[in-house]
């Protein structure tokens, strides 16, 4: 991006007006002005009108500019950005706007070309700094405004991980979690107003944790220790079937493990999971990558909040459990790259609405237990191709005072990429 604000340039390609930057978005720092460069301040004393937090707009001042504070919801401050376009318009932002700030918001709704940005080191550079730890080797978790479950899969053994604080109690309610999962050993930081003149660095474990008057503005270091009866959510598909709140509709923790080699998620790309039930394939998908995403249709209201709660006691934020019956309720739903349908497939229209949807390359795939949909998988592979297999499981079990193998019920699964 353009370091002069707000000079014309010959270069630009926006073909619509103003056809030059005139939007800057600054990062600030607890150091306030005297943290910014010559350009960023200089930008900020020529804006005509300056929007950011209450906290922003104190740290920048003086402002000869009008002020805006970002009003509450949040979103409702865009329109008034945009109502400014083509003159010298500044928002302020902490740290990184680009690094879960606003500035991703706003060059969604503003060409790249007519914005100028002057970050700062981010919460996260400034923790990493504190804390001695390499930056790419730690997992960076926002809870500002997101569930706190969003760092479960990120509780592994060893692992490092720094997140930023909704507010005050966020480093609290985090021990209670890691205590709650067997990860009380774990030492939790947390450090308090970065890079100004208020800042304070505590420690405490997370099962004696009794740090209080918490500044709002913090983030948190957490040093993961796990016991051995801790509940990892491993990096591997087929967690035990124990771990999913069930009424006897879920895909068994083996078989889950090949639907999803079968479904062969990638990074950011949308299931659907017709039938969802407990919701375990579903969540398995989003737990593959961060941004991987799953909406599971189930007809059963009692089930879609099982789901539910299954997705949030092991951290797939992602999966949202929508309650109707397909094909209904797949109607305007975003398409997706990859379908299972665990239940419902010989309803009619269920597979074509489904198919029709599906994006040219995504995969489908049918898991069936009865010979009614074997069938139905039959005819479909005559028609689509894909590939069909049926898998046999046995589990040793014990008998009377012996163990012997209980044979599953065998599953055909059919496999098909939409060319």
């Amino acid at each position: 991006m353009r370091m002069s604000p707000f000079s014309s340039n010959s270069d630009l390609k926006s073909s619509t007006a103003p056809g030059r930057p005139w939007l800057t978005v600054i990062g600030i720092g607890e150091d306030g002005r005297a943290g910014l460069s010559s350009l960023a301040l200089s930008a900020l004393d020529q804006a005509e009108f300056v929007i950011g937090g209450a906290r922003h707009l104190d740290l920048a001042a003086p402002l000869a500019a009008r002020a805006q504070t970002w009003p509450s919801p949040f979103a409702d401050g865009y329109p008034m950005v945009l109502a400014r376009r083509g003159q010298p318009t500044c928002v302020l932002a902490t740290g990184d706007p680009f690094h879960y700030g606003v500035g991703g918001e706003l060059a969604r709704l503003i060409p790249a070309d007519e914005i100028v940005c002057f970050p700062q080191p981010s919460a996260f550079s400034l923790a990493a700094a504190r804390m001695g730890w390499s930056l790419p080797d730690c997992d960076c978790v926002s809870l500002h405004g997101r569930t706190l479950e969003r760092v479960i899969p990120h509780l592994q053994p060893n692992a490092r991980f720094l997140a930023l604080s909704w507010d005050g109690s966020t480093p609290g309610r985090l021990a209670d979690l890691l205590k709650a999962r067997g990860f009380g050993a774990s030492m939790i930081t947390v450090l308090e107003a970065l890079g100004g003149p208020r800042e304070r660095i505590r420690r405490a474990s997370a099962a004696a944790f009794d740090i209080g008057e918490i500044d709002p503005l913090n983030t948190v270091a957490l040093e993961v220790l796990a016991a051995n009866d801790a509940r990892v959510v491993t990096l591997a598909p087929g967690l035990p079937d124990s771990w999913f709140e069930n009424d006897g509709q879920l895909t068994k923790a083996e078989m889950r493990a090949l639907t999803l080699a079968a479904l062969a998620p990638r990074t950011g790309e949308l299931l659907w999971d017709i039938g969802a039930g407990a919701g375990s394939v579903g969540i398995e998908w989003c737990l593959r990558h961060p941004r991987n995403r799953c909406i599971g249709i189930e007809e059963r209201g009692d089930r879609a909040e099982r789901a539910r709660r299954n997705a949030a006691e092991l951290g797939a934020v992602a999966l949202e459990v929508r309650f109707g019956r397909a094909p209904e309720a797949l109607a305007g739903l975003p398409a997706p790259d990859a379908v299972f349908i665990g239940g419902g497939a010989p309803e009619p229209g269920v597979f074509d609405a489904a198919w029709t949807a599906l994006r040219p390359g995504g995969r489908l795939v049918i898991n069936a237990v009865t010979l009614e949909t074997e069938t139905l998988l039959g005819s479909l592979h005559a028609r689509h191709g894909g590939a069909m297999r049926r898998l046999a499981l046995s589990r040793l079990e014990r008998v009377g005072g012996m163990h012997g193998w209980r044979a599953a019920m065998p599953v055909t699964q059919w496999v098909v990429t939409k060319a």
